[in-house]
This record gives C-alpha cells, sequence and structure tokens, in this order.
C-alpha cells in the first residue's frame, strides 16, 4: 500500500473550464470530510468541489461526490483512478470553474479522470508499513549494545532519558519486534525487555 509524501496539486484546463486537483494524506473519513469543508471555503465561488477519498488498510473505507456534476461523470472516475494507483489514505478534490462551454457526460468523464491521473503522476508516495511504539529500560552498562541493536532493527529513536537506568522511546516495524526481542533478552540475560503499545501506528518508508 502506499501513501503521500506530501500534498500534492495539478490543474488542468479543458475547453475553458479550470479543474483544479489537489491531494491531501488523511487518516480517516472525518479529516476527509474537513478537507472538503476547507476545498469548499477555499474556493465558493467555483462551479464544483468533487471529490473522492480511501482510508484504510486494503482501501476499507472509500466515498465520493459529484457535487452538482451529472451523476456518475466525476466523483466515481475520480476514485477509481484512486482506487488503481494503490494509494490509501487520501483525500483528493477536483475543483471546477466552469468555462462556458458544456462538455457532455463523456466530456467531464474525460476530463475527471485525466485530472486525478495527472495529478497523481505528479505525487510522490511511498511504502506503508505497520509500526508499533516501544519502551525500554537499560543499565547504563548495556545502554550502547541495547540501542546498537534497536538501530540494527530500524528503530527510529524519539527519546533519551538517563536516570538511575536509560530510557529509550520509539517506533519500530512491527515484523521487526520479535527479533529485537530476543536479542535484547541474550544480550542482558532476560533483563531487558521491549515494552509495546497495544495500538500500532503507520509509517511510511521511502
Amino acid at each position: 500500500m502506499l501513501v503521500l509524501c506530501a500534498p500534492a496539486k495539478h490543474e488542468i484546463i479543458v475547453r475553458n473550464s479550470r479543474f483544479i486537483a489537489e491531494a491531501v494524506p488523511v487518516g480517516s473519513a472525518e479529516e476527509a470530510r474537513d478537507v472538503l469543508r476547507q476545498r469548499k471555503e477555499e474556493y465558493a465561488d467555483a462551479s464544483h468541489v468533487v471529490h473522492a477519498f480511501i482510508v484504510g488498510i486494503g482501501a476499507s473505507i472509500m466515498g465520493c461526490s459529484d457535487d452538482g456534476e451529472p451523476a456518475g461523470t466525476s466523483g466515481r472516475p475520480a476514485l477509481e483512478v484512486v482506487k488503481g494507483s494503490g494509494i490509501s489514505n487520501i483525500m483528493v478534490t477536483i475543483t471546477r470553474y466552469f468555462g462556458g462551454t458544456k462538455l457532455g457526460t463523456g466530456g467531464l468523464v474525460k476530463a475527471y479522470t485525466e485530472s486525478v491521473q495527472q495529478l497523481l503522476a505528479s505525487a510522490q508516495t511511498k511504502e506503508w508499513v505497520a509500526t508499533r511504539a516501544f519502551s525500554l529500560q537499560a543499565p547504563y552498562t548495556l545502554y550502547e549494545p541495547s540501542k546498537k541493536i534497536l538501530l540494527t532493527h530500524e528503530a527510529e529513536i524519539s527519546d533519551e532519558v538517563f536516570a538511575d537506568e536509560v530510557t529509550l522511546r520509539g517506533t519500530m516495524r512491527e515484523s521487526a519486534i520479535a527479533s529485537a526481542e530476543q536479542q535484547l533478552q541474550d544480550l542482558s540475560r532476560g533483563k531487558i525487555s521491549l515494552q509495546v503499545e497495544d495500538d500500532s501506528g503507520d509509517h511510511a518508508t521511502p
């Protein structure tokens, strides 16, 4: 599954109508709706603000709207392009300023499809992997070798606290936790263990 590295924007003009396509990362349907509200405020004078979004692993939540365009000519074609891209956790809006010439049903489908295709072609994406937040406590004598084990397993250490012992906190790929835990146990003869949060998070690797 892919996710966006950053928001993206692309504009095309079809028979004097402007199609401003924008994509942003979102983590829920509620966030997607918030983005839509913002776009409608930003482009209050636009003819239409069509949208399509996909959220979750395996595209578990998705939605779209034609926003006044003829049924099936805009939101659904936009959603099909997003689905085909393999990108999730994404909200796409296509803002149209009518240029005075009607495009017809086929012309609208083509315009909205091409708008989103070109938008996503220009967007930067990265692979999504599941991660978990962790913490561990280690004596000073085992601080460096413990940290080395974490870094070998591509952990991202976000905090180090030096008190009676050293506390390390960060995130790690879910698939690497068991191996890291075993190596820490072997290193410390069972005295060091990873404390892993119950809720999984998400992270994207380039």
